[in-house]
């Protein structure tokens, strides 16, 4: 076995992928000793980056100008968002049940496949990763009806896998990335539905939440690389905690989302869904590089995501 196929089979598929990791993780691999890992790693800084690795803001602002947003099927909605959720970025959203996560998720499979003329953008394929058995191919109909495309077209767009434990979902990153490369410029949306479900039913109390954590902020610095080597947008849903020190604290509102520190620094948009009267939704982007804290309000349809009316 050569060595490039034995780095594709651990999920590196361009010489910028090799960049993006720890070394040790290319001395695991058999047939790599120090030596060979020194000359690989030294070859690919060459190609990716020359003399230096720096660049000017002015360039990097350039390297931006690929960025891209995706709508969330909501005008209000996008509006706190700065037009949609943006690509090469973490995006997480979280809220209780029924605060409309999985149907952000579905609206967004379906949008993320049509083009927009006012953008640029040009639409593209959707890998939906369900954690949770929320998924329903289904409930997708009435979305394509509401946009206009095509049903049966739409679900040969979106690329599906059931992931029912952590180490599965670790392990779909490998995969994940040989589909980027396979389809590359024509995937455009990542989803993981949600990213906390298999962490919290594989690790269980105090003892485990270390292990939990470390093996969780891998996970995310893949997703995350593929997000950025890709050009691709990622949308995570993550799940409630109630935090029993938020009395004491007089905190109004005693939930929190799960994933502790690790999770809050890694992405870079963090929306926070609530329930509104009805079928209204209320959303507040809580965490961005970018924006202010903002609010807006939305409906869940039979459409999808939609504005309020």
């Amino acid at each position: 076995m050569s060595d490039i196929t034995k780095l594709k089979g651990a999920g590196f598929h361009t010489v910028k992928s090799i960049m993006l990791i720890h070394p040790k993780k290319l001395r695991g691999l058999k047939g790599f000793s120090e030596a060979k890992v020194d000359k690989v790693l030294s070859a690919a800084k060459q190609l990716v980056f020359g003399d230096t690795q720096f660049m000017t803001a002015a360039n990097f602002l350039d390297v931006r100008e690929a960025v891209f947003r995706i709508t969330t099927g909501s005008k209000e909605l996008d509006a706190i968002l700065g037009g949609g959720i943006e690509s090469q970025q973490l995006t997480e959203i979280h809220g209780e049940y029924r605060t409309g996560k999985s149907q952000l998720c579905m609206t967004m499979s379906i949008s993320a496949q049509m083009p927009n003329e006012d953008t640029g953008y040009s639409g593209g394929k959707v890998i939906y990763i369900d954690t949770e058995g929320a998924f329903q191919p289904e409930r997708l109909e009435g979305i394509c009806d509401r946009f206009n495309v095509d049903y049966s077209a739409a679900l040969n767009n979106i690329y599906f896998c059931r992931a029912y434990n952590s180490e599965q979902l670790r392990n779909l990153m490998v995969e994940v990335g040989a589909i980027l490369a396979q389809e590359a410029g024509v995937v455009r949306l990542l989803i993981v539905d949600s990213i906390m479900a298999t962490f919290r039913a594989d690790y269980c109390g105090r003892g485990e939440l270390a292990d939990r954590q470390q093996q969780l902020n891998q996970l995310l610095s893949s997703i995350k690389n593929l997000a950025e080597e890709w050009n691709v947008v990622v949308l995570m849903t993550n799940q409630m905690s109630s935090d029993p020190g938020a009395t004491m604290s007089f905190v109004s509102d005693p939930k929190k989302p799960v994933g502790g520190h690790i999770l809050a620094h890694a992405v870079q948009t963090r929306l926070y869904l609530r329930k509104g009267s009805g079928e209204q939704r209320y959303a507040k982007l809580v965490c961005s590089a970018r924006f202010s804290e903002k609010d807006a309000c939305f409906a869940l349809t039979e459409g999808g995501v939609a504005s309020a009316e």
